[in-house]
């Protein structure tokens, strides 16, 4: 582990001891989204449990949304997405006996990811579906390029920074940009939603 990281650990291990003394600490709210939980009966998840999880974790307002593991909550605010992710994951290894990756996202960042939308004036058929693959870190230029040759005329995807925007033209299950694939072709481990997750979970910081 990478010294910076110990003395964010160190600083966050303060503030939730001075939490736990119900002493007022600026927060800030976060999305964590959860990689291959309750999918085909494999690592099952109950949500009130991951919630219970984020709670042992000092976290607070905390709220999930469907089974596919999208959690918002508040943290300290000077603690950094990656560490959040990193001390999410550390407890549902040590909690369900199982490796489950975690992506962390300001709210900022999510409003970022909405407003930046690349397909935002392309007018969907019933068929066509849009998606958001989430990244752990920026992919390469060289990792892009090897996925641009697999572009084909049945789906459309753009890569933005750590997102990839992703336009199914005949439903997900049949694009060849699965999140395995886009895992594999650009080397970051990625999870997946739908348009309709990712402007519901936004919608939510709100209320």
């Amino acid at each position: 582990m990478e010294r910076s990281l110990l003395l964010n650990l160190s600083d966050y291990g303060k503030i939730v001891k001075n939490l736990s003394k119900n002493e007022v600490h600026p927060m800030k709210t976060n999305i964590a989204l959860l990689r291959g939980i309750n999918v085909s009966g494999q690592k099952l998840i109950k949500m009130e449990h991951l919630r219970a999880l984020f709670a042992e974790l000092h976290f607070q307002n905390i709220r999930s949304y469907i089974q596919s593991g999208n959690v918002i909550f508040d943290a300290p605010l000077e603690s950094s997405t990656t560490l959040l992710g990193g001390l999410i994951e550390d407890a549902i290894k040590g909690t369900f006996g199982f490796d489950v990756p975690v992506i962390v996202r300001t709210v900022d960042e999510i409003e970022e990811v909405v407003t930046r939308n690349p397909f935002a004036g392309v007018e969907l058929s019933k068929e066509e579906k849009f998606y958001v693959s989430f990244l752990t870190e920026e992919p390469t230029a060289e990792a892009i390029a090897k996925l641009d040759s697999f572009k084909n005329d049945v789906d459309d995807y753009i890569v933005q920074n750590r997102e990839v925007y992703i336009l199914c033209r005949v439903g997900y299950g049949n694009s060849l940009f699965s999140n395995n694939f886009l895992e594999k072709q650009l080397r970051v481990t990625a999870t997946t939603r739908n348009w309709n997750t990712v402007n519901k979970l936004l919608s939510m910081t709100k209320s």
